[in-house]
């Protein structure tokens, strides 16, 4: 017999379990399928310990998809955005400057959560609701697509029916491949070393991006870890010197990351492992197909800069469920589809590209360069308009 789900979504991460949460609790009848069952405790082999910030416009989200209750105990607000330029000589602070959250309002740009911790929470809500069957162990094998349905085979050989296929499934996504969909790459030749931190000096909320060469390095906040203050670093590098600095010895390691910090929290203490990413920025070419809709990281990759990624997948997370909820009636739809493709794919390459340029400018080295970021942040942050104007577009306003 051959199951049929209104949604059937391919990739159980933080945007995939998101999703099933979010078309659960709307009431659509959904099927998540992953390869990989998650892990949902830090000290458990293979957790991701990276940490993921969630602005403003995501816990409305979050909300309808019956979690942010769950996730709001264990969230570390972010109420100050610090960017401190460190491009001289020596690593030390040339030029800082906040953006103060409080300008905009009494809520804060966002909240920072563990990424194992999410997926826990989203588990819970998962079995809370009688509207989504999760299947971990389970991958996507293919798709055959029509004008009034999708038939998705799953790698144990099941066969069901769906309105809409989702492909929430990373950035060498199978539902992609299947709609026949490409997607452009650009390589920096770049990689992000990730890992907590305990030090001396509390963040007080603020996360800090310090810019010298071969990327920004990120403090941002977490809870306290054994009475200390604790925070989430991303140190983004070329390949070479990242794999250098995941290999050290940790005493090495710690010192330099301190000096990288530009010291402004005090010595900073390894409190995690070192995990390695590789830095590429990618789109695809579209983010919809006949019954097929592409989001997160299976639409668009990029540097971690700003909070942006999981954020925009949760923009593409928010258009599917509008579109859906309007248009139960021809769920998958062309038209329903075409509408997504127009309202989401314009905007994300526009992001992208801003972000690209960003991270090319945070790479680039030599006194001039330095100099003219320095001021550059100075000019940016000066103007009041124009500071507003950019932690309003960071949010996600347009």
């Amino acid at each position: 017999m051959t199951d049929r789900f209104d949604i059937v979504i391919s990739g159980g991460g933080v945007a995939g379990l998101t999703a099933a949460a979010a078309f659960g609790t709307a009431g659509f009848r959904t099927l998540c399928v992953d390869p990989a069952p998650p892990v949902t405790d830090e000290k458990t082999p293979g957790a991701d310990l990276r940490t993921t910030a969630f602005l403003q416009p995501a816990r409305a989200t979050l909300d309808r998809a019956g979690v942010w209750n769950r996730l709001a105990p264990f969230a570390s607000a972010l109420r100050v955005m610090r960017i401190v330029d460190a491009g001289g000589t020596d690593a030390e602070p040339r030029v800082t400057r906040d953006f103060a959250s409080d300008e905009l309002g009494d809520v804060p740009f966002g909240w920072n959560l563990p990424n194992w911790l999410l997926r826990r929470e989203l588990l819970a809500r998962l079995e809370e609701l009688p509207t989504v069957d999760f299947r971990p162990g389970t991958g996507f094998a293919r798709a055959v697509t029509r004008t009034g349905e999708a038939i998705v085979t799953l790698s144990d050989a099941t066969t069901l029916r769906t309105d809409l296929l989702i492909g929430a499934d990373g950035r060498n996504s199978p539902v992609r491949e299947a709609a026949g969909i490409g997607a452009r790459t650009t390589r920096y030749g770049q990689k992000a070393v990730t890992f907590a931190v305990t030090h001396d000096l509390p963040h007080d909320g603020v996360s800090t991006e310090v810019h010298r060469t071969g990327g920004p390095f990120t403090l941002v906040p977490l809870p306290d870890r054994d009475g200390r203050p604790c925070s989430a670093v991303v140190w983004m590098e070329a390949g070479p010197e990242a794999l250098r600095l995941a290999t050290m010895p940790e005493p090495t390691f710690e010192a330099e990351a301190t000096e990288r910090s530009a010291g402004l929290l005090g010595p900073l203490t390894l409190a995690s492992p070192r995990m390695v990413w590789p830095i590429i920025s990618q789109l695809a070419d579209r983010m919809a197909g006949e019954r097929i809709a592409l989001m997160a990281e299976a639409a668009h990759v990029m540097p971690p800069i700003g909070a942006q990624g999981l954020n925009m997948s949760l923009a593409d997370l928010t258009c599917l469920l509008d579109l859906a909820e309007a248009r139960r009636d021809d769920l998958g739809s062309r038209a329903m589809l075409d509408t997504y493709q127009r309202r989401r794919h314009p905007e994300v390459q526009l992001r992208l590209r801003g972000i690209d340029a960003l991270n090319r400018v945070s790479i680039a080295g030599g006194p001039m360069i330095n100099d003219l970021r320095a001021r550059g942040i100075e000019v940016l942050h000066g103007i009041r308009p124009v500071r507003r104007g950019l932690m309003r577009l960071g949010l996600g306003a347009s």
